[in-house]
């Protein structure tokens, strides 16, 4: 937390991210692929029926790309965007969603069971989080307050980059970032802080294995990951997990559940086995 990336957790990038809110659209405009790959990681999340009777939270919602994905894919399920960004949160809310989406200004670390009963009446069927993991303070302790908020079965998808494990990765990401992002990211939003934290963070965030078990570590199941298709294969990853439907009984470990379903998401390989990669559309 005391290197220049980390210090800016804490509340620098917020205020970097509200800076770019206005050109942020046009940004990601700019990346072959950028909806579509939301929309399939929302598609990992495997929930039934359209989502119908579902409650889904968009936490670090930004200006609601992630939001259209959860919406395309469930759109009878009702959708709660929540992001730290006033300026991105506003730039979201602008648009035109249907009564059942709706914004919530909040930090993601600050979510609490409690929060979401009070504020949204009831814990979360499914938690979608895209970059957001890579950018709060202590991952660890987000990704507890996202299991207390899931309602017991209720699954998580993290929308992600992550290089760590790829030193071929690391060069791509750098290449585009130095090339194209930051360029880009200073001509749009008028300075390239948050292009150039993008770029840091990404490169000192955890390989797949290590957030892998870091989801394990808090309690989930099914835990899995796979990665997205295009110039990003490799770098950009969906990463699921599900809350037990019940907490160990006496003289077991691990997290226990009362479904047959095992099996990750289609597309979705475990820690020790290659992921299977979606074919690229």
């Amino acid at each position: 937390m005391n290197t220049p990336t980390g210090m800016m957790k804490t509340g620098a990038v917020t205020d970097e991210f509200d800076n770019a809110a206005s050109a942020y659209d046009r940004l990601v405009a700019a990346n072959p692929g950028y909806h579509r790959d939301l929309r399939t990681s929302a598609r990992r999340l495997r929930l039934p029926a359209r989502g119908k009777g579902l409650l889904l939270m968009d936490l670090g919602c930004g200006t609601g790309a992630s939001t259209a994905a959860l919406l395309r894919e469930y759109p009878l399920a009702r959708i709660v965007g929540v992001d730290a960004s006033e300026g991105m949160l506003r730039a979201a809310a602008a648009k035109e969603w249907p009564a059942n989406v709706t914004f919530h200004l909040a930090r993601a670390e600050d979510i609490t069971a409690e929060w979401a009963r009070e504020l949204l009446g009831g814990s979360a069927d499914a938690v979608f989080a895209a970059y957001l993991v890579r950018n709060v303070p202590d991952p660890d302790a987000f990704l507890e307050s996202v299991r207390s908020v899931l309602v017991p079965g209720g699954r998580l998808a993290l929308h992600e980059y992550s290089v760590a494990d790829s030193v071929s990765a690391q060069a791509v990401w750098t290449a585009v970032c130095w090339s194209v992002v930051i360029p880009a990211g200073r001509a749009l939003a008028g300075r390239a802080d948050l292009f150039r934290y993008l770029w840091r963070s990404v490169l000192e965030f955890d390989g797949r294995s290590a957030l892998l078990g870091r989801m394990r570590a808090v309690g989930l199941e099914s835990v899995a990951s796979a990665p997205l298709p295009g110039w990003q294969y490799g770098i950009t990853h969906t990463f699921v997990g599900r809350r037990p439907l019940r907490c160990p009984g006496p003289g077991e470990t691990g997290p226990v559940s009362l479904s047959s379903e095992a099996a990750p998401p289609p597309g979705a390989g475990s820690e020790e086995g290659p992921a299977t990669r979606e074919g690229a559309r």
